[in-house]
């Protein structure tokens, strides 16, 4: 009897435990764990789920620039379980530099929200030499350097491509599959630079792990006062920015997509989220229709400025 009791109780456990995963929410992230993408979802998820009512896991899938996962959420079904946590490296950049893509940025989704937006910060590791990016794009001249990036198409890799293209000069891309495999080697001398966003680097700079050359944008950071823009340097063309966004599906039930926008938008707002967005600089989230709109005007400027900088193609 006793061995029926356990028996039962044990398939009871299993039936609850898969239910919670049939029921729990999928935020596919496109690139590896402790990157600023995959920072920012984990962020999202937790404060979204009791808004939402559910559980929601972070699944990472790096690889391709982005490409690998955004296909994957292009194809799952559209019933608002699993959704994709993108960026504007991932969904815009790399989808722009594939020949071979098997989803439309624009027509295979649907847009829930942008969390906000943020500009690429230049860094070097803290041995280096160079202490500001003008003496990073003098040393480049002389010298053969390396850059390490999320993958080609990532806002690292463009980011980089934006300093090579407005300065004249060459430096050697190096592709990883996410920020946080970059950064050992950056640290260890086996890299000289490299772009990311504010959320990952503000806590390295402020430990001296990492030294900023850069911001680019068009304003500096509040949390960076001493550190200018390349704009201000004398370089007009080299603003890079990164977005956030959360997305389904193409063909998810308006009724769930207004779901999803509610809970996501009254997370953005949460006490918590507000403090993390400002401590990691990130401004201007967007509902569904603004989120939209500003994928439709990304894709448009971004393929023929990728041509522009003459960026390979990737099959």
């Amino acid at each position: 009897m006793r061995r029926l009791v356990l028996a039962l109780l044990v398939a009871a456990l299993g039936s609850a435990t898969s239910a919670q995963a049939q029921d729990a929410v999928r935020f596919v992230v496109p690139f590896t764990a402790g990157g600023p993408v995959d920072t920012m979802a984990r962020l999202l998820a937790n404060t979204m789920q009791g808004p939402l009512g559910a559980t929601i896991i972070v699944d990472d899938r790096g690889g391709a620039g982005g490409v690998i996962a955004t296909e994957l959420v292009s194809r799952a079904p559209a019933d608002g379980r699993t959704l994709l946590f993108g960026s504007q490296g991932s969904h815009i950049v790399a989808a722009a530099l594939r020949t071979d893509l098997k989803y439309d940025p624009v027509t295979s989704f649907t847009p829930i929200a942008m969390i906000g937006h943020v500009p690429m910060v230049v860094v070097v590791a803290p041995e280096s030499p160079v202490k500001d990016l003008k003496e990073l794009i003098e040393l480049a001249k002389t010298k053969k350097l390396t850059y390490g990036s999320a993958g080609p198409g990532s806002t690292m890799n463009l980011a980089l491509e934006l300093v090579k293209y407005g300065a004249h000069v060459n430096i050697t891309h190096i592709p990883y599959r996410g920020f946080s495999l970059a950064l050992p080697d950056l640290l260890a001398g086996r890299l000289d630079t490299l772009a990311a966003d504010p959320p990952v680097l503000l806590p390295l700079i402020a430990t001296k792990k990492v030294r900023a050359l850069a911001v680019l944008g068009t304003e500096r950071l509040a949390s960076l006062p001493d550190v200018p823009t390349a704009v201000e340097l004398g370089y007009p063309d080299m603003v890079m920015e990164n977005w956030y966004g959360l997305l389904a599906p193409a063909g998810i039930a308006p009724d769930v997509t207004k779901k999803l926008e509610a809970a996501a938008v009254t997370a953005i707002e949460s006490p918590r989220m507000q403090q993390a967005m400002k401590d990691g600089e990130t401004h201007g989230p967007l509902g569904a229709k603004a989120f939209k709109e500003r994928i439709e005007h990304d894709v448009a400027f971004w393929r023929p400025m990728i041509k522009k900088l003459g960026i390979p193609m990737a099959n």
